[in-house]
């Protein structure tokens, strides 16, 4: 994915992985037999072998599930440290902020240990507190991961 403000563009992986720590909601969006659909969410992520993989959960039915279940290809998004950028005419107005788009396909979790594992990755991120999961807990959600295939980082600082 190119950039066209290449001197916004974030390259630096630490810096990279420092937006996603402080981003807590993910648009994902989809295409299904409706049209496009776009829906935020709360996540987790690893990043290990160069791969950045984030994890979700949700209800077991619904337009999103039917829709990923349909086509697993999605772009997500996520954005944090917003903050406006005043100016005397409205021209010179604009907002500071530090994004990550990108990629990837979606696949679901069905093994109750990656689901539990899975789930204590989004909790970790959400909170910075480690939780466990019952399996009751466990089987009455669907948990999916986005295997990210690119993405970009931008600030406007």
């Amino acid at each position: 994915m190119n950039l066209r403000r290449k001197d916004r563009e974030v390259t630096e992986l630490k810096e990279l992985m420092q937006i996603i720590d402080q981003c807590k909601i993910c648009r994902i969006a989809m295409h299904d037999k409706a049209g496009v659909y776009i829906v935020p969410m709360n996540f987790g992520y690893t990043y290990e072998n160069s791969q950045l993989v984030l994890f979700f959960h949700s209800a077991k039915e619904g337009r999103k599930i039917c829709a990923l279940r349909e086509n697993s290809d999605v772009c997500f998004e996520m954005d944090c440290e917003h903050r406006l950028i005043t100016a005397d005419i409205a021209c010179k107005y604009g907002y500071y902020f530090k994004s990550i788009i990108g990629k990837g396909r979606v696949v679901f979790i069905d093994a109750i240990e990656e689901k539990k594992k899975a789930l204590s990755l989004l909790m970790k991120h959400q909170t910075g507190q480690d939780f466990s999961f019952d399996d009751g807990t466990v089987n009455s959600v669907s948990v999916f991961k986005i295997i990210v295939q690119n993405y970009t980082g931008k600030d406007h600082y």
